[in-house]
């Protein structure tokens, strides 16, 4: 069992980058480098990865695909999301991510990565963050109502533990209060990568995150003058998700499946 997870965790890692050398992945995963050199040679000999001496490392084949064939369906905070995410990546051109609460975390379930022309990472789809470093995680936890935080405090697992006892006393209560008074989250600065950060919003259903949205930036590249114009944009794009979703599920209410189905593709179409 332990050798499947950490063939799924190289698996991961190795889809995050176009080509990823065994030092990068050794980085990613903590695993000894003997041992991904070695599940890379039966990864390749399945034809889920590839190796090129040019690039002096390894990437993901189309193969990869066929192990997301038996997924259906998203939440509908992603299907109300996907049309504005992809329209603001438009307008902004930096990538922006749809992440919902799983587990002891946030998992992004939707990503414009492909539709940026200049994003900093090269795939963060299905990517799990931390509640407290990153910022989609961040604008989870410091939005929803304290009752949850504090149910969330409780079950987070060893990794976010570690990261709470290596943090300053009430870093994590300073990180809350920041994000609640300026009314959204960002990155932990010290967290990885420091080349780029993330400004995130929850999207709000009564006093519910049903999601957060986030746009992922290269720090050196954006100002604070940016930065508040993006938090603009991001602010008025979940309350158009946060219409949208209201929308849908007044549809869902008076119509049968195939109406529902056929109405949330005629607005994503429109978005």
């Amino acid at each position: 069992m332990q050798s499947v997870a950490r063939a799924l965790n190289l698996l991961e890692a190795l889809n995050r980058r176009a080509w990823s050398s065994v030092d990068e992945l050794y980085k990613d995963t903590g695993l000894p480098k003997p041992t991904i050199v070695r599940m890379l040679r039966t990864l390749i000999n399945g034809g889920y990865a590839a190796k090129d001496p040019r690039q002096n490392g390894y990437r993901v084949t189309p193969r990869v695909q066929s192990l997301s064939c038996g997924f259906h369906g998203d939440p509908l905070v992603v299907e109300a999301a996907r049309p504005w995410a992809i329209a603001l990546t438009r307008e902004l051109k930096w990538p922006t991510g749809i992440a919902i609460l799983d587990g002891e975390g946030v998992t992004i379930r939707f990503s414009t990565i492909p539709d940026s022309p200049i994003s900093p990472f090269h795939a963060s789809l299905n990517m799990q963050l931390s509640l407290f470093a990153s910022g989609l995680g961040l604008a989870y936890y410091a939005f929803c109502p304290e009752v949850e935080r504090e149910m969330l405090l409780a079950m987070v697992a060893d990794k976010e533990r570690a990261l709470l006892e290596s943090r300053e006393p009430g870093w994590l209560d300073w990180r809350v209060q920041e994000a609640r008074e300026r009314g959204y989250a960002t990155r932990d600065p010290r967290a990885e990568p420091r080349n780029s950060s993330t400004i995130a919003v929850p999207i709000m259903v009564g006093d519910r995150v049903t999601a957060t949205i986030g746009l992922t930036f290269f720090r050196k590249a954006v100002g604070a003058e940016d930065a508040a114009r993006y938090v603009a944009a991001l602010r008025r794009t979940a309350r158009a998700v946060e219409e949208q979703i209201l929308r849908l599920g007044e549809v869902a209410d008076q119509a049968p499946p195939e109406a529902i189905a056929a109405t949330s593709t005629i607005r994503s179409a429109a978005g």
